[in-house]
């Protein structure tokens, strides 16, 4: 049997996969950058409050007694209440309604509010795209599903793009280099792309798909479905007590030992129906957690079985940390950021050879620069603002992508704007790192903060580097041999 496309498969594929790259490379682009740096949340949360006190043991009864006398402060009680718990990833308490938050003191009292607005501004750009939420994650899923379509559709398109796998040709023909460098990063991360792909894909797609499935298994009864995968909430008659929030910790650590609980959620909190949910976190396993439900008394009502139940449910619960790379330490979150961002210059370098494709030179090839490198100082002035100011960063952030992309239109000239915005960027993030020592002292010096710190320094002093080695003009790649042909 033949496995070699036919010269028609290879060039429909060619052409689809560039109509698809392009109506999807900016917006890819901000989603692949943003979600590599949003694998690091948990340490960039810790890196924005560095001054709360951090311990891994705590007391469960000290939790339970901040709890109720936040509730008998007056602060307005929701639907759902959290309490998450420290954990080595995250070592700090909160308790949190669905509008506000306070850190726990190990002590039991109550401590300063949660503020984590820049790494939810990072999050949100990732999940969202800075969209309101419901529109925002069908745009975000939609990209996963058309990079699906991109990732099969570039390896029927270039035959030779295993066989090639290790040619890269640096410094001379301008589209012969972006064409190589996309295709080795391409076919290199392939595996990691199609199951970043997926997994961003059914997290906006799983209300269409309940729909479908709700049809094909439930009689069209979406909450039956839901109550299948998720868990029917128990019905209970039970006096409205305090919530025995000790208890329900103990008994999950006496039924789950060698696990660590992450939170408690108190669903109906303030109703006569109300319950916990305790989410433990199982070693060895892609599941997020494991929940454990309990009653206001503290009486244990049953398990979710997310860890041993369905072979589906264990699925659902495990697109999360397979998404994110939290899973088997430290080091596969390295791993995902260096693949994350071999996604983003596949993007960019995608838009690039489209580029030098064309006869003319025009608005697009100014704006693109401005938006690719406008990002990285648009993201620090946003940090600036949140963390350091305590201004709103959202609009920061689109405000400096504007200008960027009418300064580099200006300039008319991508290379100079390019050179100019990483000398920008290198600068920003400088700024970012003095200010935020002169805010936070020596906070700023204990591990996860210093860290992110000397991370950061190393990317402002390769961004400069980048900014000031000289490059050739970007005129002179208007004439140079087409790269598919060269595949």
């Amino acid at each position: 049997m033949n496995l070699i496309p036919s010269a028609s498969l290879v060039k429909q594929s060619l052409s689809s996969h560039s109509w698809l790259g392009l109506m999807v490379g900016a917006l890819m682009y901000l989603v692949c950058l943003s979600g590599t740096l949003a694998v690091f949340y948990p340490e960039l949360e810790r890196w924005e409050q560095p001054q709360i006190q951090e311990v891994q043991d705590y007391d469960p009864a000290a939790l339970e007694r901040a709890y109720h006398e936040l509730v008998a402060s007056g602060v307005e009680v929701t639907e759902h209440m959290y309490i998450s718990l420290p954990s080595p990833e995250a070592p700090r308490a909160s308790i949190s309604s669905e509008q506000e938050g306070w850190f726990i003191n190990p002590d039991g009292s109550r401590g300063e509010r949660v503020n984590h607005d820049w790494t939810h501004l990072l999050i949100n750009l990732h999940l969202y795209l800075h969209l309101p939420e419901s529109f925002g994650m069908y745009i975000v899923s939609a990209l996963g599903a058309i990079l699906c379509g991109l990732i099969v559709s570039g390896l029927i398109a270039h035959p030779r793009i295993f066989k090639d796998a290790f040619v890269l040709r640096l410094g001379g023909s301008k589209r012969l280099e972006q064409a190589d460098i996309h295709n080795r990063l391409s076919v290199w991360s392939s595996p990691f792309q199609l199951m970043i792909a997926i997994t961003g894909a059914y997290f906006g797609f799983a209300q269409m798909m309940a729909l479908v499935f709700a049809g094909i298994y439930t009689n069209g009864d979406t909450l039956k479905l839901f109550e299948q995968v998720y868990g029917e909430e128990p019905k209970l008659e039970q006096t409205l007590t305090p919530i025995a929030l000790s208890k329900a910790i103990q008994q999950t650590r006496a039924m789950a030992p060698g696990t660590t609980p992450l939170y408690v959620t108190i669903e109906e909190a303030g109703k006569p129906d109300q319950f916990m949910l305790v989410g433990t976190q199982l070693p060895d396993r892609l599941i997020y957690v494991e929940q454990y439900r309990f009653d206001t008394a503290g009486n244990f009502i049953d398990k979710i079985g997310y860890s041993d139940g369905p072979p589906g449910r264990q699925i659902v619960f495990s697109t999360y940390r397979i998404h994110f790379g939290h899973f088997g330490g430290f080091g596969v979150k390295v791993l995902y950021f260096i693949l994350g961002l071999a996604m983003s210059v596949v993007s960019v370098t995608g838009f690039n050879i489209w580029l030098a494709k064309r006869k003319r030179r025009d608005f697009l090839n100014t704006a693109w620069a401005g938006l690719v490198w406008g990002t990285v100082p648009a993201l620090a002035l946003s940090a600036i603002a949140l963390v350091l100011l305590g201004i709103p960063g959202t609009l920061v952030f689109w405000i400096v992508i504007a200008i960027a992309g009418a300064v580099a239109h200006r300039w008319k000239d991508e290379t100079l704007a390019k050179r100019r915005l990483q000398i920008a960027g290198a600068v920003t993030i400088a700024a970012l790192v003095v200010g935020y020592i002169v805010k936070f002292g020596s906070a700023a010096f204990t591990p996860i903060p210093l860290g992110v710190n000397a991370s950061m320094l190393v990317a402002a002093a390769t961004l400069l580097m980048m900014g000031m080695k000289r490059t050739a003009p970007a005129l002179t790649s208007l004439r140079e041999p087409d790269p598919a042909a060269a595949e």
